[in-house]
Parts: structure tokens; C-alpha cells; sequence
């Protein structure tokens, strides 16, 4: 059974620690640490520090090795959270990350081991300040469109190169086998872990928000019909009109073509590495659990499969107050309150132009306002907008003076936006964000704005309607009360099925068993036919008997009125 030191006495805290670390390399633990393990027992039983010592013993033998293979950016930051309460309940952990990225740092929680690639920090940092400058460009819509498809080919090459590079770092591939692991925990943006858990036979579980394309849901085997459940960058609610619809189905047909661009590399990759053939969505459904970053009260109702588990909000737990710096801002605000406004972790410097339009629709408001920006100070910012390179977003979200949020409409910072009821301005740059605007204004919540179309006065308009028009806020209460109403908080609920896969071996009993059906089978096709075959064969025989029979009586009285035309001659 999996255990844990939650009710060790505080005092002997540190003990129950080196237990653990101890413990925790059980597969490779030599006999020689165990005799002095033994014999300082021996020499402690006298006193309560051998009976902690046996108590962290029979708590702390079966905790678990996990791998964990993180994406960077807020993937990471969201993922970190769950990585840490784990750490807290015993288990050993081993992150997997290139050597140079933006967010994925070395912690006291976790042991970091990483592998080479081919580029710099200030490479990343300079593609994130172009990014940031080219969703704000005004630009034909050809030449936008191809931007886009550029922008995502980029990414996924980025993810690809480093997949390549982590498979053929033959030092950190030998260390993992090695080191005996129970799971892959892992974000399945990039296949590579699963590429990894194959090779190293571990069950796997996916942290995600969702894949693009719709691969995750073919992976699960699970149903996603296009009449009702609205495909990503479609911009459609689950209430579709007909126009809507073929839009809906017209975009579910693109999907195959965009799976196509962003993981066909993959599939060589993964025969090189483990010697057999895998489609990426054959990787992708070897997954026990997935955790989900999902709740019905922000997504739409659709079919779901055993193994989908919703964490949605997990990052929303309120764990600090205010610094005193902030807390000062915040208590200056006076009875108007705060407005947070934040980009997200990727985009923190726009064009100056578009600075200077935000600076002016900023200073129209009563409220003070904390902007998340590290690029230059705009010449006409207002005296109540107050520039931070970072702040506590979800802590600010909490305070009871926030007013309003405005967001780039990432799951994350909508999320925390629904858990403190804070109606929302929606700035969706990239990605699912528009999806996830559509989202929150379709229920209320807030108002959405194209960022490169939008003037000063129409940011200024959409900050006084979520502020001072009371039904964004009564629906962004209803959402969080709705939300806020579980039996089980996400954290827990996501370290449950972690440890549930590793005390198991993973859970092979949620894996419905259309994984074993080839296409014809799961939609039928073959009894289809097959009754298909059976009525026409049917149709045909009675047809026959049918032809037979009128034969027969047509042909019998016909010769019956002959005869009886020669009699009567």
C-alpha cells in the first residue's frame, strides 16, 4: 500500500525524511546502509526516536518513483503544483527538461536531469518578444493565416528537436533505466514521454488541457460528435445553428490534416527508438489516466470515457497573501478597487502602439490597475495604472477589491478568474484562448475583444460593462459557487489516481475495449454489411419464391383453359 507521513509528529519531521529519501531507493538500497540502518534501530528502541523511526518505516516503504516529463511555459507552472504535493506525500521524483528553458527550475522538491539542445536562452526569450509583437501586427488575412501556420510549425518543430535529443542522450537514457520508476507523469503536448513510457514499460498519466487537433479524444476512444461539441478555432458554442454546423464538421475534417503537420515526425522517431510500429495515437492511448484540466461549469457537456479525470481549477488555490508592496497598492485603491491585467507567462511586451491605446482606455476607469508588463513604460500612462513585471495573480484575483480581470483567456487564468468570481475583459492571442473566451462570454462572464482590431474606446467600454453592469458579476458568482461546490479539491483528487496508478500498475480495467478494434469493427461496418448481405439474400429468395408461385398458378390455369377450349371443340 502506498503511505504517508501526513501524521508524523512535527519534531521528528526531519527522521521521517531521511526515511524517505532512503526509501525512496529501495530498488538500489545496498546492504551495508541497511545494517546501519539496523543497528542505529537497535541502539534508538530505548527512546521514542526508534518507534517514529518504525512508524516512518511501515508509513514511508511502498512511497513511489515518479518520472515526470513537463512541457515549458505555464504548462509547467500548473504541472509544478501537483509535482510538489506528491513530493509532500512521500514520493521520489525525477524531471526530465532541455537544459535550457524558460520555467522549469531545479527545487529542493524534486531532482532535475536534463539533456542538451541546440539553441540559447536569449533565443527563447527573443521568439517570445516576436511572438508578442506579431499577434498584435495588423496584417492581411492571407498573410495572418500563413503567420499562424508558421508560428505553430515552429513550436512543434521546437518540441520535436528536443523529443530527438532527449531519445538519443544515451547517459540520461541509461540513468532512467536504471533508477526503476513506477509512472511516467507526463504532459502529452509533445508524445515524447509516452515514447519514454513504452521503452521503460511504465504506466503513464497525462496532465493536460487538451491536445490539439483532437487527437486526445481519438486516442481515448472516445465520441466526439460534430453536431454538439464544438471543435477547437471553430469559435462555435455547443448550441450550433446549420451554418454553424457544417462550419463545425468542415473544421473536424481539417483536424486529420493538422494531426498530420504537428505529429507525423513523431512516427519515425518512435520506430527508431522502440523498434516497432506506433502511430501517435496508438502512443497516446497506452495512457492509464488522464487528468484533465476540465470543468463542465466553464466547458460544454460532452461524451467522456472512464479514464478521464477533471482537475479543472487546480491551479486556484490561494496559497500566500499579499506582499506588503502589493497590499499597499491594493488597500490605496479605496472603495473603487483593482483591476488585474495580465498576458499570461509567454507574452509580457506588445508593439508601443498599442501600448499607448491600452495606457488610454486604462485611465478611464476609477479603479487602479496592476498591469503585467516588462516592456517600455507607455508616455501617456494614467496615474492609477501601476506597470509590474510579475504579480500574484490568483491572489489579487481573491482579494475582495478586485473588480475586474483582464486576460489573454488562457485555462488557467480563466479559471482562477470563475474560483474568485472576478468577471473577466477576454484578449485571446493564440491557441485554444479564443475557444476559451467563447466560453466565458457565452455564459455571461465576460466580454471578448480582438486585440488587434480593438480601439481605446472599446476597451474602455468593455472595463465598464464587467465593472459596473451587474450581471457579469451575478454570473460569475453563479459560475464559481457552482464551481467551488465538490467533494474532493482538485490537488487531491489529481495525487489520488497518481498513486492509484502506481500501487496498481496502472489501470487497465477503465481501457474500454475499442482500443482493440480496427475502424470497420468500431463503427460497425462488418455487421452492417453483414446484415446488409442477410436482408438482400432474404429479399432475394422471396423474390424468387414470390416469381415461382406466380408461375406456377398463372401457368396451371392457363393450361387448365386450354383444355377446356378443346373440349368444348
Amino acid at each position: 500500500m502506498l503511505r504517508t507521513c501526513d501524521s508524523i509528529d512535527h519534531a521528528n519531521i526531519t527522521l521521517c525524511n531521511i526515511c524517505f529519501r532512503t526509501l525512496g531507493t529501495k530498488h538500489t538500497m545496498s546492504s551495508g546502509i541497511l545494517n546501519i540502518m539496523k543497528a542505529w534501530l537497535t541502539s534508538s528502541l530505548q527512546g521514542g526516536t526508534g518507534i517514529v523511526f518504525l512508524f516512518c518505516w511501515w508509513h514511508c516503504a511502498e512511497s513511489g518513483k515518479l518520472l515526470v516529463v513537463p512541457q515549458d511555459g505555464s504548462h509547467w507552472l500548473s504541472m509544478q503544483v501537483v509535482v510538489e504535493k506528491l513530493v509532500q506525500k512521500g514520493h521520489e521524483v525525477v524531471a526530465v527538461a532541455p537544459e535550457v528553458n524558460l520555467w522549469i527550475k531545479p527545487s529542493i522538491h524534486y531532482t532535475m536531469k536534463t539533456f542538451a539542445v541546440p539553441y540559447t536562452k536569449e533565443y527563447l526569450k527573443t521568439e517570445l518578444q516576436k511572438l508578442g509583437y506579431k499577434i498584435f501586427a495588423r496584417q492581411p488575412f492571407l498573410a495572418r493565416m500563413t503567420e499562424t501556420f508558421a508560428r505553430i510549425r515552429n513550436i512543434t518543430m521546437l518540441l520535436f528537436n528536443n523529443c530527438k535529443h532527449l531519445l538519443h542522450s544515451k547517459e540520461l537514457i541509461a540513468y532512467l533505466e536504471e533508477t526503476k520508476f513506477d509512472i511516467v507523469f507526463m504532459d502529452p503536448v509533445s508524445p515524447c514521454g509516452q515514447i519514454l513510457a513504452e521503452y521503460l514499460h511504465l504506466p503513464s498519466i497525462y496532465y493536460v488541457r487538451g491536445i490539439p487537433c483532437g487527437l486526445d479524444f481519438e486516442a481515448m476512444q472516445c465520441p466526439n460528435p460534430h453536431s454538439y461539441v464544438p471543435k477547437f478555432f471553430s469559435g462555435n458554442t455547443d448550441r450550433m445553428t446549420f451554418n454553424q454546423r457544417v462550419k463545425n464538421f468542415l473544421v473536424g475534417l481539417l483536424e486529420f490534416m493538422i494531426c498530420y503537420i504537428l505529429y507525423s515526425p513523431y512516427g519515425a522517431v518512435s520506430k527508431e527508438f522502440l523498434h516497432r510500429d506506433m502511430t501517435v495515437a496508438e502512443l497516446y492511448g497506452q495512457a492509464s489516466i488522464w487528468l484533465l484540466r476540465y470543468d463542465f461549469v466553464f466547458e460544454y457537456p460532452r461524451p467522456i470515457m472512464p479514464n478521464m479525470v477533471f482537475i479543472g481549477g487546480i491551479n486556484c488555490a490561494r496559497e500566500s497573501s499579499l506582499t506588503e508592496e502589493f497590499e499597499a497598492i491594493v488597500n490605496g485603491s479605496g472603495e473603487h478597487g483593482i483591476v488585474v491585467f495580465s498576458l499570461g507567462s509567454m507574452v509580457s511586451e506588445i508593439p508601443m502602439k498599442k501600448a499607448m491605446e491600452i495606457a488610454e482606455a486604462l485611465g478611464t476607469i476609477p479603479q487602479t490597475v496592476l498591469w503585467r508588463y516588462t516592456g517600455e513604460t507607455p508616455p501617456n500612462l494614467a496615474n492609477n495604472t501601476k506597470l509590474v513585471k510579475w504579480l500574484p495573480q490568483n491572489d489579487l484575483l481573491a482579494h475582495p477589491k478586485a473588480r475586474a480581470f483582464i486576460t489573454h483567456a488562457g485555462s488557467h487564468g480563466v479559471y482562477e478568474g470563475i474560483c474568485n468570481a472576478v468577471p473577466m475583459v477576454l484578449m485571446p492571442l493564440f491557441g485554444d484562448q479564443m475557444d476559451n473566451a467563447k466560453r466565458v462570454e457565452s455564459r455571461g462572464a465576460g466580454v471578448t475583444l480582438n486585440v488587434v482590431e480593438m480601439t481605446s474606446k472599446d476597451l474602455s467600454d468593455a472595463l465598464k460593462a464587467v465593472i459596473f453592469d451587474k450581471k457579469y458579476k451575478e454570473n460569475i458568482q453563479r459560475l464559481s459557487a457552482l464551481h467551488l461546490d465538490r467533494p474532493i479539491q482538485p490537488i487531491d483528487l489529481a495525487v489520488h489516481w497518481v498513486e492509484f496508478v502506481m500501487k496498481h500498475k496502472g489501470a487497465p480495467h477503465l481501457r474500454p475495449a475499442a482500443h482493440d478494434l480496427n475502424c470497420i469493427q468500431y463503427h460497425s461496418i462488418d455487421v452492417i454489411a453483414f446484415l446488409l448481405a442477410v436482408a438482400l439474400l432474404a429479399l432475394f429468395i422471396s423474390l424468387k419464391c414470390c416469381l415461382f408461385c406466380c408461375r406456377k398458378c398463372f401457368c396451371k390455369s392457363g393450361r387448365l383453359s386450354k383444355k377446356s377450349k378443346s373440349k368444348s371443340q
